[in-house]
């Protein structure tokens, strides 16, 4: 991907000063060699723009309209750059967003941990279940989008009403490595002091509460499973989530050994 001369990482051209136009992830445009040192770092997948349905259309639309400008997306907005944003959970597999380029991408000084107490989407009061956040210490592979200046408002708004609802993260900017090079991107890191905070749970205890949790959207396995399914995509076979998703089916079948 070429840069503007002087410009900002997140003011990305794609295909050059021509029009825009939506690509897969363009392992072509880098040399071989730059290419297979990346793929042994970070692994690689390809992903295209979707269209977005009715449904998210229609959210996009009424967040933008609805919702106050927060200063963490004014001041965003005001660079008038593209924005990229870098998922590393629920995003990576439905980002909800209209989107022109997507890379793998690695942060470091942040890990991705099941370190937020859901009573809402992946559980209830009675039952909480667990989500991710980015928390202090490490690294995480994820997935950053590039999202242009005409897209930005609306995307912004989305991702603040969706992930912000109880201020349990903070919105930061961070330096992600991508095969493309270096490029500053919005995220949602964890607020270490808010209450829903569940701080380092042994790894058993994080799968009883994954397996236990089901929330509006849906139960907190399958948002495990959907998070190891995208990293094994970037080509990341074994680590802490796919030790945890083991952990919970060894728990589930536990719970239920006469089950097929």
């Amino acid at each position: 991907m070429r840069m503007r001369r002087g410009g900002d990482a997140r003011s990305a051209l794609v295909g050059g000063s021509g029009p825009r136009r939506i690509v897969p992830w363009r392992a072509a445009s880098l040399s071989i060699n730059r290419f297979f040192a990346f793929l042994r770092e970070f692994g690689h997948a390809t992903r295209h723009r979707l269209p977005l349905s009715m449904q998210q259309e229609s959210a996009l639309s009424h967040s933008t309209k609805s919702a106050p400008t927060a200063p963490e997306i004014a001041a965003c907005l005001a660079q008038g750059n593209d924005v990229w944003i870098f998922g590393y959970g629920s995003l990576m597999w439905d980002p909800g967003f209209a989107f022109i380029e997507a890379r793998p991408a690695l942060l470091r000084g942040y890990h991705r941990s099941f370190c937020v107490y859901s009573h809402r989407n992946r559980g209830t009061p009675e039952r909480p279940g667990l989500v991710l956040g980015l928390d202090r210490g490490g690294a995480c592979k994820g997935i950053a989008y590039c999202v242009p200046p005409a897209d930005a408002p609306q995307a912004l708004h989305y991702l603040w009403e969706r992930e912000m609802t109880n201020r349990t993260y903070h919105m930061r900017e961070v330096a992600l490595a991508t095969p493309d090079g270096a490029l500053a991107a919005r995220t949602f890191i964890v607020d270490r002091q808010h209450r829903n905070y569940a701080g380092r749970l042994s790894l058993e205890e994080t799968a009883r509460l994954i397996l236990q949790g089901i929330g509006k959207r849906g139960p907190c396995r399958q948002y495990l499973e959907n998070t190891v399914a995208e990293l094994r995509k970037l080509g990341h076979l074994d680590g802490p989530m796919h030790r945890l998703e083991e952990m919970v089916k060894a728990l589930a079948a536990a719970a239920s050994p006469c089950a097929s």
